[in-house]
């Protein structure tokens, strides 16, 4: 059995003790950097290790490459290694944010080759409310060489791209932040407010129901049909603040069966960085809905 998008605690319960099966903790909070690894120090799923999504999952910041660029491949492929896995493992990502670091980490591997990777749906707080076991104890995982396949630009676009085909009714601009920002209003994470001209919004908060985990497929596919029109999921760029929760809108859309949409991992943090590329705020017009 492969998993390629969810898994749910019953069935991640069941592999706690399965050698082919790697837990990543990515508990993080963007106004505090450090409380994800002190809470997965004070307690996380049994063998599970810990990815900072700072540290781990993004590359350094230069100022004008957003607030989490995409890691260098190499590195990321060195520490996955470190932590055991390989070609053959079955990774699970969770997180205490709705699924929205854990996604990061999923589009991450997919992008390196690696299908077998899932959101534990629920998250940390699912877990720890159907009373499941947790510890304090770090793992000292057996090191392995995973061997990722580095595709350039597979899935991604760059801001230039986005830049050269802003007039261009084939690509569609999903931002996946809150409709205020997407608005350009109660910008408090970048220094400037708006939203790359013409992007429609789809916050990925919406992907979850009242308890916190994924919707069902098909309420999934209807809603962003909704967003989509009758543009086709591969025509669809992917967007946010820096790159993280528009991973989440993609994992949705792979729930959804609505494949081939790409990240622009850069996102709105490195667009606003350029004072010369064009923005736009307020509500959108009927068009761009």
């Amino acid at each position: 059995m492969i998993l390629t998008a969810l898994v749910s605690t019953e069935i991640l319960a069941l592999h706690l003790d399965d050698p082919d099966w790697v837990v990543f903790d990515c508990r993080h909070d963007l106004t505090d950097q450090t409380r994800g690894r002190a809470e997965y120090t004070a307690s996380h799923i049994p063998r599970a290790r810990f990815l900072h999504l700072d540290e781990d999952l993004s590359a350094p910041k230069t100022g004008k490459n957003g607030r989490h660029p995409l890691p260098d491949p190499d590195v990321l492929m060195e520490k996955l290694g470190r932590a055991g896995v390989d070609s053959r493992k079955q990774v699970i990502a969770y997180d205490a944010q709705g699924g929205m670091v854990a996604a990061r980490l999923w589009w991450l591997l997919r992008s390196l080759g690696h299908l077998p990777v899932a959101v534990l749906d629920g998250g940390w707080p699912q877990w720890i409310a159907e009373g499941r076991p947790q510890t304090a104890e770090i793992p000292q995982p057996k090191p392995a060489r995973f061997s990722g396949r580095i595709v350039v630009n597979s899935g991604r676009v760059s801001a230039d791209l986005v830049r050269s085909r802003l007039d261009d009714p084939s690509m569609v601009l999903v931002d996946a932040r809150a409709p205020d920002r997407f608005r350009g209003q109660n910008e408090t994470l970048d220094p400037v407010g708006g939203r790359i001209p013409g992007a429609r919004n789809r916050y990925f908060r919406d992907n979850l129901d009242a308890s916190g985990r994924f919707k069902s497929p098909e309420a999934l596919k209807e809603e962003f049909g909704a967003v989509l029109g009758p543009s086709g999921a591969e025509n669809v760029v992917n967007y946010c603040g820096s790159g993280v929760s528009a991973c989440h809108n993609l994992l949705a859309m792979e729930v959804a069966g609505l494949r081939g949409a790409r990240l622009y991992p850069g996102s709105w943090s490195e667009w606003c960085a350029d004072p010369s590329r064009p923005v736009e705020s307020g509500e959108p017009k009927a068009r761009e809905r």
